[in-house]
């Protein structure tokens, strides 16, 4: 696993509103400059239908299997058809923007792609029922996306030579899986709790198509997120929303710092409304640095700063304000860390 990798003072989560690539490879590309202002990233569109969406596209990265969309949701079945190729389709369109605003880009450039356990909680099987009923679904589910991210990977890697790559893994419903939370079709039950050591070696297993080339990010937006976990699966940094921690999770942020886990905290809001002073905007990140008995001159090579979840639901001046915001909160981390 490699671990002296940099991430940069600012990025963003992945998705942005509107319809246009490459105002949005433009905005994103624009804002994150390498290596003044932070990484560049993937803008992902969901605001554009079925395909966009963040299961829909992954979806598509998918290898031997196949899903279309039904009133229920996203579901598996035996061959390609409009819905997935809409989904191919729509991505091939986001690269071909970003190609297009990397030219001779030499910083870390991320990718996102929703983890190997909240796409088994989100696709359906033939029955109605989630990949996650079904252990052999849910395991062929996670090897055809380890597949799908290496050929993904691969052509980012063509487009953008001179990148460093980073994957990030979205699992917004990893605690649900964990905890035995996610409903079944009828909404009357739950799915049983999947075994904490089977999560932690399928996580590893997708990590493992990119640990050995690059940083891999899981991101989750959800309270609760499994640090020790996460570390143990491969992840050399863990995305979060800031404002959902509390102080039951310090012994295991103190544990990730010193182990060298990087950390994307999101501390600028994803619902519009005016924003505090950038200072303010992580003044919590310093606090908790001061509560861990944590050097103030790791802050800056450790912490990056993003919004607290992806921008697809606000408005576009409001997404790239967010952004710039992230980056004028990571300075002040920096100029002043203490």
């Amino acid at each position: 696993m490699k671990q002296d990798f940099v991430l940069g003072p600012a990025t963003g989560i992945g998705s942005l509103p509107g319809g246009d690539a490459r105002e949005a490879a433009k905005t994103v590309t624009g804002t994150f400059e390498w290596p003044e202002t932070g990484m560049a990233h993937l803008p992902e569109l969901p605001g554009r239908g079925p395909g966009a969406d963040m299961i829909g596209r992954t979806a598509g990265m998918l290898v031997e299997l196949y899903a279309r969309v039904e009133p229920s949701g996203w579901r598996l079945g035996d061959r390609p058809g409009r819905d997935t190729r809409r989904a191919r389709s729509w991505l091939g369109e986001d690269l071909d923007a970003l190609e297009e605003f990397t030219q001779g880009y030499e910083g870390p450039l991320k990718v996102q792609a929703v983890g190997p356990w909240t796409l088994a909680a989100a696709l359906e099987l033939r029955n109605g029922e989630v990949a996650l009923s079904d252990p052999g679904a849910s395991r062929d589910l996670a090897g055809s996306l380890a597949e799908g991210l290496r050929e993904h990977l691969a052509e980012v890697r063509r487009r953008a030579p001179g990148a460093q790559l980073v994957l990030q893994l979205d699992e917004p419903s990893l605690i649900a899986v964990l905890r035995g939370q996610v409903k079944s079709a009828s909404g009357y039950r739950t799915h049983r709790a999947v075994d904490r050591q089977l999560v932690e070696a399928t996580l590893r297993d997708v990590i493992g198509v990119h640990a050995d080339q690059g940083a891999v990010v899981v991101h989750s937006c959800a309270p609760d997120v499994p640090f020790a976990l996460l570390r143990r699966a491969g992840a050399t940094a863990i995305s979060f929303d800031f404002t959902l921690l509390t102080e039951r999770d310090d012994d295991t942020i103190g544990e990730a710092v010193e182990g060298g886990t990087k950390l994307l905290a999101g501390v600028v809001p994803t619902t519009e409304g005016a924003l505090s002073d950038p200072a303010g905007s992580v003044m919590g990140v310093r606090t908790l640095w001061r509560r861990l008995g944590l050097s103030p001159g790791l802050l800056a090579d450790t912490v990056t700063v993003t919004p607290t979840c992806g921008l697809a639901g606000v408005s576009p001046a409001y997404a790239r304000h967010a952004l710039a915001h992230c980056v004028k909160a990571a300075r002040s981390l920096a100029d002043n860390p203490e």
